[in-house]
């Protein structure tokens, strides 16, 4: 009798479990979920910042949050990570806007008169991130706009506010 007591409550609890699992999917916005798992493409600046004209992944761990990489090949040579939290706008599909901020490492070149020759000096800094993001439904590709402005740490303490940059991507 115990044992087909204890297997009735197993059978019970697998059943109810599936049952919330299953209620919880459904349940959920299909804007609140993400229109691409991850894309990868070039982001253009407007400004002189250490992570400027880059190349950028983003990928979403969770259905609103994302982690984007961006690699900037230029001179400075740097490179960012941002974390970044998605909130879909109304009604508009495939139109989010999203904040957050990471940080960023970067190597200037610059030509040191007094050793007459060029160095390498290394940039660490904060950035934060706040734009729109939007993802065509017919075809992959996603195209963003965001504020980035950066706070140099080392070697030179500064600010550079007016960072605008425009990303396209492609998804998958």
């Amino acid at each position: 009798m115990k044992k087909t007591v204890l297997s009735l409550l197993v059978v019970l609890t697998v059943c109810s479990v599936q049952t919330v699992n299953a209620q919880e999917t459904e349940t959920i916005p299909e804007s609140t979920a993400p229109a691409y798992k991850a894309a990868i493409g070039i982001r253009l600046s407007s400004s002189q910042a250490i992570v400027n004209n880059s190349i950028s992944f983003k990928y979403f761990f969770q259905e609103n949050k994302a982690i984007e990489a961006l690699l900037s090949l230029g001179d400075p040579l740097a490179i960012g990570a941002l974390y970044e939290l998605h909130k879909p706008i109304g009604a508009a599909e495939g139109l989010r806007w999203f904040y957050g901020g990471g940080a960023y490492l970067g190597f200037v070149k610059t030509y040191n008169v007094n050793k007459d020759h060029n160095e390498t000096i290394p940039n660490f800094g904060a950035q934060g991130v706040v734009g729109l993001d939007y993802k065509f439904s017919n075809i992959p590709l996603n195209l963003a706009i965001d504020w980035k402005p950066e706070l140099n740490l080392v070697e030179d303490i500064n600010f550079e506010p007016a960072v605008i940059g425009l990303t396209a991507r492609f998804t998958f």
